[in-house]
């Protein structure tokens, strides 16, 4: 049986993780789970594993300075949210990668290149983990211009945790100090104010309308006017119809 620990700062992740690796590789025993670096270089040192899955960016020691660590103890996995990360290190050979959210086909493919390697030892990760420490920043987050959009949302629906592909979401509305999120099938709340999102949001694919709303442009049916001349973006499938204020209306003018 092999045994292997997950490091990430995020619990949900590590949850979402753990239960995929059950559905797809019921054999593995994940023996201990890691909030930062440091504490899955000593689970490593702790439990002897044949598998370490690291994320890439994790506070205080990121994951590349954990594998560093790790050396050729085990064979190392990747967790990122960044594409630009993951081909690089899979080009190489020497590690695999887990984009998040794990997806159940992704991973199958992952395990089934990992029980190949399990006869092996692991690879010598020195060149490639030097190559990737450069494109962090000395806080271990990464380079702006490098794709950091975000790819996936960790909302609130009702009592539950839930991870909401971005590509999924019609559009957010501020909702006093929540964000609402809204997708085809259910509303979620998060705490992040839309200032921060738009930041972080591809600016290609959702447009800030309003100061309290961005929208998925795929999401927009049409545009109409009130009785008051205020422009009104209308949502697929929706009945929602959002505000748009002066400072954005310029984004209509082709439509």
């Amino acid at each position: 049986m092999a045994r292997g620990i997950i490091a990430d700062d995020e619990r949900l992740m590590r949850e979402q993780l753990r239960a995929r690796l059950a559905e797809v590789w019921p054999e593995l025993e994940i023996v201990a789970e890691a909030r930062n670096g440091e504490e899955a270089v000593e689970a490593v040192r702790q439990h002897a594993p044949d598998l370490a899955f690291l994320d890439i960016r994790m506070p205080g020691m990121t994951g590349i300075e954990a594998a560093r660590a790790i050396g050729d103890t085990c064979h190392v996995v990747f967790i990122t949210a960044y594409n630009e990360y993951a081909v690089e290190a899979f080009e190489q050979g020497a590690v695999d990668y887990v984009l998040k959210p794990a997806e159940r086909e992704r991973l199958e493919l992952t395990v089934a290149r990992l029980r190949k390697r399990l006869g092996h030892p692991p690879s010598d990760l020195r060149e490639l983990l030097s190559r990737l420490a450069q494109r962090l920043d000395g806080e271990g987050s990464m380079p702006a211009k490098a794709g950091t959009k975000l790819q996936w949302i960790q909302a609130s629906v009702g009592q539950q945790l839930k991870l909401i592909p971005v590509a999924e979401v019609l559009f957010f509305t501020s909702d006093e100090k929540y964000t609402r999120v809204q997708t085809e099938t259910l509303e979620a709340l998060i705490r992040k104010p839309i200032k921060e999102l738009v930041e972080e949001l591809d600016p290609s694919k959702f447009w800030q309308i309003h100061r309290s709303t961005i929208v998925n442009v795929d999401a927009i049916a049409g545009i109409t006017r009130d009785f008051r001349g205020r422009q009104l973006v209308q949502v697929k499938g929706r009945p929602d119809k959002l505000e748009v204020s002066r400072n954005y209306t310029h984004l209509f003018k082709q439509m």
